[in-house]
């Protein structure tokens, strides 16, 4: 049994390999889907565009974080030197509340700029790399279909004798069973890229409005604007200090 397996998988790998070099060379025809193509490649493209939002948007995070530190460490700063400068006592404390009201805002931002991270993650590295792993199964049974009907076609050519009708007939229920998978998995591809256009929209636009008006609110420094984004997008930040640099809590 096991010499079988070998055997067939040997046989299928030997006509794959040369139909995939006869595709190479221009001496193998090839079964195109061509609208079915052109949305798998815009597919990879947009994944490589978004994977590079999301390295952006990590590397603003870690930015956020180093200064959402940096501003507390200061406002502790002023917040002792008021205490211990009595002739201007008055100038370090409002510096320190200043220091830590925007560390307050800051924390609340990176929250924000988590949950956007966190959502962009998760539709590039699973939503879309679900799809693709589905593409890829479709790309290996599209080329298995074009080894086995190459095969068939070479068969149907050659003379008609009594091995040649038997190998004939295995090269047609061979051709058959790799056609249906290949059909199979060409409508589930179709099915998965209408399914994802659908909720990478859905979850971008969220996101994009997230992103904005935290952004928005924290640069005109409105905090309250900036705290009824979370609020609005159900986003609760954990008490800073523990980990980092997340404190988000993803509901």
């Amino acid at each position: 049994e096991k010499f079988d397996i070998v055997k067939k998988w040997g046989i299928n790998t030997y006509k794959c390999t040369k139909q995939l070099l006869s595709e190479r060379f221009g001496r193998g025809s090839r079964t195109v889907d061509l609208e079915l193509e052109t949305q798998i490649e815009l597919l990879r493209e947009t994944k490589r565009k978004y994977e590079s939002v999301l390295q952006l948007a990590r590397a603003l995070t870690a930015h956020l974080y180093s200064l959402v530190q940096t501003q507390h460490a200061l406002g502790d700063a002023f917040a002792d030197l008021s205490q211990k400068s009595p002739e201007l006592q008055e100038e370090f404390g409002y510096n320190a509340e200043t220091q830590k009201l925007l560390c307050k805002n800051g924390e609340t931002l990176l929250g924000a700029v988590n949950f956007f991270v966190s959502s962009i993650n998760t539709l590039v590295n699973k939503t879309m790399e679900d799809t693709l792993m589905t593409v890829k199964q479709y790309e290996t049974a599209r080329l298995e279909y074009d080894a086995y009907r190459t095969d068939l076609e070479e068969l149907s050519m050659g003379p008609r004798d009594a091995g040649a009708v038997s190998r004939l007939d295995a090269a047609q229920s061979q051709f058959q069973s790799h056609k249906d998978k290949y059909e199979k998995l060409r409508a589930d591809v179709a099915i998965k890229l209408k399914f994802l256009e659908e909720n990478k929209i859905k979850v971008m636009h969220k996101q994009l409005l997230l992103f904005h008006n935290a952004i928005s609110a924290y640069f005109a420094g409105n905090q309250q604007q900036l705290e009824q984004t979370l609020k609005q997008f159900n986003i609760k930040l954990k008490t800073p200090g523990t980990e980092k640099p997340s404190w988000l809590e993803e509901q």
